[in-house]
């Protein structure tokens, strides 16, 4: 029985390892537009600009191939809106956070 029970251990101590959140990283000081490499992570935005601006050209894929997305969470002082140079547009409040996928051709919300 002992033994079982130290086996289960170790297979959920494994599978919470590979179930790890996303990268984080944050948006440089004086910075107003988000930098593709950011595609597939969680940007944090602290003291931020009032308005950001997402990469000038939708990324198609981030750097490990996979569809590029963006976790956005904003945590405060005020809301900040993240604009594309086309039609879209988001304002993510202090404590929410947005997802955001590019198709390689235009941003949108996802969940």
């Amino acid at each position: 029985m002992k033994t079982i029970f130290i086996c289960m251990a170790l297979w959920y101590g494994q599978t919470m390892i590979t179930h790890q959140e996303k990268e984080v990283v944050r948006m440089p000081a004086n910075t107003v537009t988000i930098n593709f490499a950011f595609g597939g992570k969680r940007l944090d935005l602290i003291n931020c600009p009032a308005t950001i601006f997402l990469p000038k050209f939708p990324p198609k894929q981030d750097a490990a191939g996979n569809p590029w997305t963006l976790d956005i969470r904003n945590l405060g002082p005020s809301p900040v809106t993240v604009a594309s140079n086309g039609p879209f547009s988001v304002t993510i409040g202090v404590k929410q956070t947005v997802h955001i996928a590019s198709s390689g051709l235009a941003y949108s919300l996802t969940r």
